[in-house]
C-alpha cells in the first residue's frame, strides 16, 4: 500500500475499533474524517489531546466531521482509556502498524538517550469524498486543537 498524499484519495483501510466495531474508511463517505495518531494511551500528552477533541465534539459534529484516534495499543487498553476519559469517538488499534505506515507516522524517536521506532503525533483531515485535505505532523498538543478547528471551519 502506498502512502497518503495531500490532494489524493486515501486508500480504503480497515482496522479494529473500540465499541466492538471495525473501522472502514469507506463507511464514512459523505463525512469528513479527522484521524489523529498518538503514541500511547494514558500518557499526559495523549490524554490532553484526546480531551481537547472530546471537549470540542459539538464543533466537529456541526461541521460533519468524525474523529478517530489511532495508536498501536490493544483494543483492551483503548476501551479502558476511552471509558476513563469519556471519549465520544472511537479509538483504532493498529497493532500491526499498517495504518501508521500508510500515513507514514512511524518515526525514529529518542527517549532517555535511546532510539526506538514510535508514532509521531500527527493528524490528518480527509474530506467527505475520501481525499486527504490537510495534515499536521510533529503536533504540539497545546495549540493543535485551534489549528485543526481553523481548517475544519472552512469546510
Amino acid at each position: 500500500m502506498s502512502q497518503v498524499a495531500i490532494g489524493q484519495a486515501v486508500p480504503d483501510f480497515e482496522v479494529p475499533s473500540t465499541s466492538d466495531k471495525t473501522f472502514r474508511l469507506s463507511d464514512y463517505k459523505g463525512k469528513n474524517v479527522l484521524i489523529y495518531f498518538y503514541p500511547k494511551d494514558n500518557t499526559p500528552g495523549c490524554t490532553t489531546e484526546g480531551q481537547n477533541f472530546r471537549d470540542s465534539i459539538d464543533f466537529f459534529n456541526e461541521h460533519n466531521t468524525v474523529i478517530v484516534g489511532v495508536s498501536r495499543d490493544s483494543l483492551r487498553k483503548h476501551e479502558n482509556f476511552k471509558e476513563k476519559q469519556c471519549f465520544p469517538f472511537e479509538l483504532l488499534s493498529d497493532e500491526d502498524e499498517a495504518v501508521c505506515k500508510l500515513f507514514d507516522v512511524i518515526k525514529l524517536k529518542k527517549l532517555y538517550g535511546k532510539e526506538h521506532l514510535g508514532i509521531e503525533r500527527s493528524t490528518f483531515l480527509i474530506d467527505d469524498k475520501g481525499v486527504l485535505l490537510h495534515e499536521w505532523r510533529k503536533v504540539k498538543v497545546k495549540q493543535h486543537l485551534d489549528e485543526v478547528k481553523e481548517v475544519v471551519a472552512k469546510l
